[in-house]
């Protein structure tokens, strides 16, 4: 079992940056993708970004590129996505999820465990 926990979120003002964090326990090793999906209100649920625990290789979807910044500590066991450049349709609650193997997933039903997410607000 594994067991995410985010942390991070908050009220921002368009162009502001934040970070949000996920800390990982229980039975977490190097064959684990981990990501981060968002859910806006009325909308469902989508892939953000992903990282190969072991060896570091990034993912984003295209409305984040050149924007956001996945990243991991391996001695905190914690996930990192830096948001920079906000803008209000950022507006949702964030998700870490964790799946097993090395192969990335861009869909929910891809991944093993999920955080409770954290609410992340861009006012305009």
């Amino acid at each position: 079992q594994v067991q995410l926990e985010e942390s991070g979120g908050g009220l921002v003002q368009a162009g502001g940056s934040l970070r949000v964090s996920c800390a990982a326990s229980g039975r977490t090793d190097s064959r684990y993708v981990m990501g981060w999906f968002r859910q806006a209100p009325g909308k469902e649920r989508e892939f953000v970004s992903a990282i190969k625990w072991g060896i570091g290789t990034t993912y984003y979807t295209d409305s984040v590129k050149g924007r956001f910044t996945i990243s991991r500590d391996n001695a905190k066991n914690t996930v990192y996505l830096q948001m920079n450049s906000l803008k209000p349709e950022d507006t949702a609650v964030y998700y870490c999820a964790a799946r097993r193997g090395v192969v990335v997933g861009y869909l929910i039903n891809e991944y093993d465990y999920w955080g409770q997410g954290t609410q992340v607000t861009v006012s305009s």
